[in-house]
């Protein structure tokens, strides 16, 4: 111990980085904000800008979204690789915020211009006037499409790790800055998705499509200037290699070593350096996935640096570094629980639009039409609300009553919101079998184009499962969101965020597949079946009882997998580390 302390005292001191954090904040606040603004209003309509302006199928329109979305949640993974490993923080956001900027303006200009977009469909129902979109119209869209996943790919994982960059983790004042900069970030994401919900969809899909996308556009052209003019304060950590190189490691080792017996002492006996320079909770042995513990048996043949540090780290791990990577294997179980459970609420995503499309929009007795997609943002008001009240209200009431100072664990709230998930479509397919019905047994209000009869049912019956969809997320994507932050090693985070969105990236994919399956297996017709354009031919709440099963069964799964994980265990007696700790000794400029 002595040793260490003495190579410490003796290490060279690193110039404190200068940091101006209450400062940066607005620049970054205001990146962040107007990006929100532009992406989020740009691809919270894109559903009926495929159908409407690019006259594709509703099958084909949802496949391409659940595409795009997929690859883009799960480029995050490569943006935080190359983030952490050769660009750093800076560089990848400053790169990817052009790319979505450059992408935003193809759409822009998709919409403005005649040629590069299909012409309009005629007005009459099944009038074969209606044109799809050329192979050279499809690949400029599509080039739009690229650039927008390279620039989520690079935002996502990065934008909240570099505002915590900005402020001192190891003072007060820098701690109750980093507090309040995720307070700004919250507050700004709500309000650039109502904004975006309610105006910008508005104009997109009642006024002008080119202007529409021309403003989002213009936001994201904003975002790009608030984040460089501040580049000269901001403070910027430079990569320092990748921490997957770890899970490797420990993986090789433990195969090359598996055929030797652990020690009846393993928490004692097995080799266990770490690193003076470490930003992670030394954890607690587990006795779980024991097969990666041999990893760190120490044997004649592998060698020992001066510092007690393993010469070769290919051949020997520490026992640190194996509980680390333990805390990663544990959570993929309840990783692909949660991957099921966001194809619930993408499907929920995408077809309230089309149901929206087919029912009574018109708000009071008056001619103003709700568009379809800002129906979406009742789930938003119902997550922004429920969280405080969460927070100040039910949250003190079980910690009295479950005598826990987190009042239900972080497994209780994904499971709380994966039941409210299975409500949310049973009552979502309720309303669509009473939409339908009143389609055929009342007067309708008129026909949309290539769609069908519009029901006379409100479309604020909507409103009920999208307010579920609201509490679901705060309890199972919130919960999904912290249980990655606080059982992945420290130095993983970013990799803990992306496995989250990695979850979202799968599940669009696999909706896609779940889509294609069931619109093949219950068509009989060109344009029949579960998933018919015409939701009126349809039978959309088959479709929602099918996918409330399979989140049932996943429950089921997640049940057990609950059961089984254990928690991240240290041996300090408080578990939780400030977000985004900072090495003192990794360079800075």
């Amino acid at each position: 111990m002595e040793k260490t302390d003495q190579k410490s005292n003796n290490a060279p001191t690193k110039k404190e980085p200068n940091y101006r954090g209450v400062k940066a904040m607005p620049f970054i606040i205001g990146n962040e904000t107007f990006e929100k603004l532009g992406t989020i209003g740009t691809s919270s309509n894109l559903l009926v800008y495929l159908t409407t302006v690019f006259n594709m199928k509703s099958i084909t329109a949802t496949n391409v979204l659940n595409v795009f979305n997929g690859t883009s949640n799960f480029g995050t993974l490569l943006g935080a690789f190359l983030s952490d490993t050769y660009l750093g923080r800076y560089k990848t956001l400053g790169i990817a915020s052009v790319s979505s900027f450059l992408g935003m303006m193809i759409l822009t200009l998709t919409a403005a211009f005649p040629s590069l977009h299909p012409p309009e469909c005629g007005a009459e129902d099944n009038s074969t006037a209606c044109v799809g979109p050329s192979p050279w119209q499809l690949t400029f869209l599509y080039s739009g499409f690229v650039l927008l996943i390279i620039g989520a790919s690079g935002i996502r994982p990065c934008n909240l790790a570099f505002g915590a960059d900005q402020f001192n983790p190891n003072t007060e004042s820098g701690k109750r800055g980093i507090n309040s900069f995720f307070n700004w970030y919250y507050f700004t994401f709500t309000f650039a998705v109502m904004l975006s919900l309610t105006v910008v969809v508005y104009v997109q899909s009642s006024v002008n499509w080119a202007i529409g996308l021309g403003i989002p556009t213009f936001l994201m052209f904003l975002s790009c200037a608030f984040f460089f003019i501040g580049t000269r304060i901001y403070v910027m950590v430079l990569p320092d290699g990748s921490p997957l190189t770890s899970v490797v490691q420990t993986f090789v080792v433990a195969f090359k070593k598996r055929k030797l017996e652990l020690p009846e002492q393993p928490w004692s006996s097995l080799f266990n350096h770490i690193p003076s320079t470490s930003i992670n909770s030394k954890l607690a042995y587990t006795d779980q996935l024991r097969f990666l513990s041999k990893a760190a048996i120490l044997t004649p043949e592998d060698e020992i640096n001066l510092d007690d540090s393993a010469a070769n780290p290919w051949n020997l791990c520490s026992l640190q570094q194996v509980e680390e990577i333990k805390c990663v294997v544990r959570a993929i179980p309840i990783w692909i629980a949660g991957v099921i459970y966001y194809i619930v609420l993408v499907q929920m995503q995408n077809y309230v639009v089309f149901q929206a499309i087919q029912m009574d929009r018109r708000l009071g007795q008056g001619s103003f039409k709700i568009p379809p997609a800002t129906y979406n943002v009742f789930a938003m008001i119902s997550l922004s609300v429920w969280i405080p009240l969460y927070d100040r209200v039910v949250l003190p009431y079980l910690r009295r009553i479950m005598k826990n100072k987190d009042g239900i664990t972080i497994l209780q709230r994904i499971g709380i919101g994966q039941v409210l998930a299975i409500l949310t479509m049973l009552v979502a397919a309720v309303v669509e079998t009473k939409r339908r019905t009143l389609v055929f047994t009342r007067p309708t209000l008129g026909v949309v184009a290539h769609k069908g009869a519009v029901s006379s049912m409100s479309g604020n019956w909507l409103i009920a499962q999208l307010t579920l969809v609201g509490l679901s997320e705060a309890f199972a994507i919130i919960g999904l969101i912290e249980f990655f932050y606080k059982q992945f090693p420290e130095n993983m985070r970013s990799f803990g965020g992306s496995f989250v969105f990695c979850g979202f990236a799968i599940a669009s994919y696999l909706s896609s597949f779940l889509i294609s399956v069931v619109h093949s297996a219950t068509s009989v017709g060109e344009d029949s079946g579960w998933l018919a354009d015409d939701l009126n031919k349809g039978r959309l709440d088959y479709f929602y009882y099918l996918v409330a099963g399979l989140e049932v069964l996943n429950l089921g799964y997640f049940l057990v997998c609950a059961k089984w994980y254990k928690y991240k265990r240290t041996e300090d007696t408080e578990m939780d580390v400030a977000l985004e700790k900072i090495d003192p000794h990794k360079p800075v400029v």
